[in-house]
């Protein structure tokens, strides 16, 4: 099975060489394509100077943007599943060989999840999750333990639907939206690593906004999305 790795990367130069490397290095049998996301440090730069398989955005579009041309790049190459990989080394490659073996089950979408088997802390950011795992819980039946996760694998239908579709981004409520027009989703038990260096985009003002947005969006907005 052909796995693509997509990475977004936005002011990732202090950690996109290490992650890449060690894909390169320790897992050579999947492919990657790094979403430089119009970058204003030296991400760039350090793609150009490894040779590695990239491309840029001439502004910044966001997680969605970057993800989507992620997607496209796996449908127009013919990828049987696809995952997205953050830049700033908190995803383990390790994870991604049982969660591709999740993909040739059947389910169309697989999470890498903090919370399988390990219980959540007890922090407002936890708290998010909770209202979305709820959300989730209500408007599909499905129960979904880490939401928020930003390490998810998809097969090659739903590599189609988010490449094509103009408002599916790699959020929850687009999963909420799939799992209610068919597809199956499981969970794997992962571990996250801390970032090591640069600072995330998600401060914590942004990730409650970010958590009462996917909270209203899987109530409310996606049952006028089409899912197709």
């Amino acid at each position: 099975m052909k796995v693509l790795i997509i990475i977004p990367a936005y002011n990732e130069g202090e950690n996109i060489e290490r992650v890449v490397s060690n894909l390169q290095e320790n897992y050579p049998e999947f492919d990657y394509v790094l979403i430089n996301d119009g970058s204003k440090d030296n991400t760039e730069e350090i793609c150009i100077k490894n040779n590695y398989n990239f491309i840029s955005h001439p502004v910044n579009l966001g997680l969605d943007g970057a993800v989507k041309t992620g997607m496209m790049y796996a449908a127009q190459k013919g990828y049987d599943a696809a995952i997205q990989f953050d830049g700033d080394g908190q995803h383990d490659a390790s994870y991604i060989a049982q969660m591709a073996q999740k993909i040739e089950e059947g389910y169309n979408i697989v999470i890498g999840s903090r919370f399988v088997t390990e219980k959540k802390p007890k922090t407002m950011r936890m708290l998010g999750n909770n209202l979305i795992q709820l959300a989730v819980r209500i408007t599909t039946g499905v129960k979904i333990t880490d939401t928020t996760s930003g390490m998810r694998m998809f097969d090659k239908e739903m590599i189609k639907r988010l490449s094509t579709a103009v408002d599916m981004g790699p959020e929850p409520d687009t999963v909420a939206l799939l799992i209610r027009h068919g597809a199956k989703v499981c969970e794997v038990q992962v571990e996250m690593h801390e970032r090591i260096a640069g600072k995330s985009y998600l401060n914590f003002s942004r990730s409650i906004k970010y958590m009462l947005r996917m909270f209203v969006s899987i109530l409310i907005l996606q049952w006028f999305r089409k899912g197709k």
